[in-house]
């Protein structure tokens, strides 16, 4: 039986050890007049707020949604120390509640694969203005021959059988399908690649929380596997802190005018 998958359960760890998106998206966005000061953005599965807040700080008007109350309170107290403010709400993206033709931007950052494609990408399209973009962009640990992120992944599978989500590539085509289905244009994509450091002590929450471990695993799990990993990150990986391979892979999609 597969295990359910609660993000919430792992709240802390997600708010303290896992990277958001490098600035160097939000940069890369900005030829396509995404981010700017004053539109109005919904960010889908916002999670913490990791990219809501980065529109945000730019001057956006931003509002964040998503199923797990536990993130969006970590969400919220993030923003205070970041000196900034998101509009959160709680609840399912394939039903937004959000008026027609309401929102300049939306974004999907880390959780498309989560989402009913259709059905959000229908959603989406309703609630965007005309002109409107959708952007959905992913975040990926690169599993390379011999890496950290090689044997962090077969240790996950180890403790996680029904783990399904290692081996990624970081690039997602199926993706354009979901949106050109649903009516959406000038369909565009682009990826870049950039090491982030993590000591062990944040690689291990890293770790936690995600999908394949405290979101889905008992405590006592978790903690076995915590202890494996450590070990064995101290045996085969003594740089602290280590770079860690991540690609970075970005859809842009437009509504149509009329």
């Amino acid at each position: 039986m597969t295990k359910r998958i609660d993000f919430g359960k792992t709240a802390s760890d997600y708010a303290q050890h896992r990277e958001g998106f490098p600035p160097a998206l939000l940069s890369r966005l900005k030829p396509y007049a995404i981010g700017q000061s004053g539109q109005s953005i919904l960010d889908l599965g916002t999670g913490t707020g990791t990219l809501a807040r980065q529109f945000a700080l730019q001057g956006a008007l931003v509002s964040g949604l998503d199923i797990a109350a536990e993130l969006i309170d970590q969400a919220k107290l993030l923003d205070r120390q970041a000196g900034t403010q998101v509009n959160y709400h709680i609840g399912s993206a394939e039903k937004l509640p959000f008026a027609d033709q309401s929102m300049d931007v939306i974004s999907a950052g880390q959780c498309w694969h989560w989402f009913e494609a259709g059905k959000v990408a229908y959603e989406c399209y309703r609630v965007l203005k005309p002109g409107g973009a959708l952007v959905i962009c992913h975040f990926d640990w690169l599993p390379l021959v011999g890496n950290m992120v090689e044997l962090t992944e077969s240790l996950i599978l180890k403790h996680n059988p029904n783990w399904s989500m290692g081996g990624g590539s970081g690039l997602y085509p199926s993706w354009l399908s979901d949106v050109a289905l649903e009516g959406f244009q000038n369909l565009e994509t682009f990826s870049f690649d950039c090491n982030i450091p993590y000591s062990h002590d944040r690689w291990r929450g890293r770790i936690r929380a995600s999908a394949g471990i405290s979101a889905s695993l008992s405590s006592v799990q978790v903690d076995a596997f915590d202890e494996e990993l450590q070990a064995a990150l101290a045996s085969r990986f003594a740089n602290d802190p280590m770079p860690v391979p991540h690609r970075v892979w970005a859809l842009i999609a437009r509504k149509a005018w009329s």
